[in-house]
């Protein structure tokens, strides 16, 4: 039996950071897919699971910093490619990667990784994805172990990969994201990537010369001391997922615990921080 979708089209203003908040709370609520549009997102999710009261008392359609709207419809049957075709376009950082999906014409780029994002997140539109991306961009990646830690769509494993990183380390707590990333690291050929469905407990004892983590402030400040005592001497660490005004508590973590502020980006009041121990 075909399952029957309920599809919510919310307008958001201002986008970020409502739209990942709004997503957030939704996946709560069992939610399984979500499309970003330029006014705000589309949110779906199987009729039988559907409780229209408690999407009224999502806590960020009360905030008075944000004005979303939404209108809603039923399916028979959603076609998840087609809806994110319709508003996944290529991006390129920095003249020099170029992140697509299959259907994208192929540029001459140093970089070319091809992705299918279905419901997961990094597809370098965000802005913390850019950046992190720039990050491994400018690093020496060769023969360098590299863990990508929230890996997402894989999207900076496979990157790190292509750079000459080896071995190459990808872990998500969503099981969608761990599937997401098994199937773009295929689609790339980048054998020398390990994917993983976890979180911080799994690392005690691991090593490695770089870490990249683009999670959330919470949970970085968290998971920093495992992260840490897994860096080798010298080895570098990304950090990503918060904003601008959240950089002086991450970096007095960081160097409470012997890391070394190195530089920063700063991208629509995102942060990417670079850190050596």
């Amino acid at each position: 039996m075909t399952p029957v979708y309920i599809g919510y089209f919310f307008k958001v203003e201002p986008l970020q950071p409502a739209s990942d908040i709004l997503i957030a709370e939704l996946g709560e609520l069992g939610f399984d897919s979500f499309v970003e549009t330029e006014e705000g997102i589309e949110a779906y999710i199987i009729k039988d699971q559907h409780q229209e009261a408690l999407v009224k008392e999502v806590s960020i359609l009360e905030n008075e910093n944000f004005k979303i709207s939404y209108t809603i419809q039923e399916f028979e049957q959603v076609n998840w490619n087609e809806e994110w075709e319709k508003n996944f376009s290529p991006i390129l950082v920095d003249d020099v990667c170029q992140v697509r999906a299959p259907f994208h014409p192929k540029k001459e780029t140093e970089y070319d990784i091809v992705i299918e994002p279905k419901m997961s997140f990094g597809t370098g539109h965000h802005a913390t994805t850019h950046m992190m991306i720039q990050h491994i961009l400018k690093d020496d990646m060769r023969e360098k172990s590299v863990l990508d830690m929230g890996c997402g769509t894989g999207v900076l494993a496979i990157l790190a990969s292509m750079k000459g990183a080896t071995p190459v380390e990808a872990i998500d707590i969503d099981n969608w994201c761990y599937l997401n990333t098994l199937e773009n690291v295929e689609r790339n050929n980048c054998s020398t990537i390990k994917v993983e469905e976890g979180e911080a407990s799994l690392l005690p004892g691991r090593s490695y010369d770089i870490i990249i983590a683009n999670i959330n402030r919470n949970i970085l400040l968290n998971d920093l001391p495992v992260y840490t005592d897994c860096l080798t001497e010298n080895g570098e660490i990304y950090l990503s997922g918060f904003y601008e005004e959240d950089l002086p508590i991450i970096t007095e973590k960081c160097e409470s615990l012997g890391l070394k502020l190195d530089n920063h980006l700063v991208r629509e009041n995102w942060v990417a921080v670079k850190f050596v121990k």
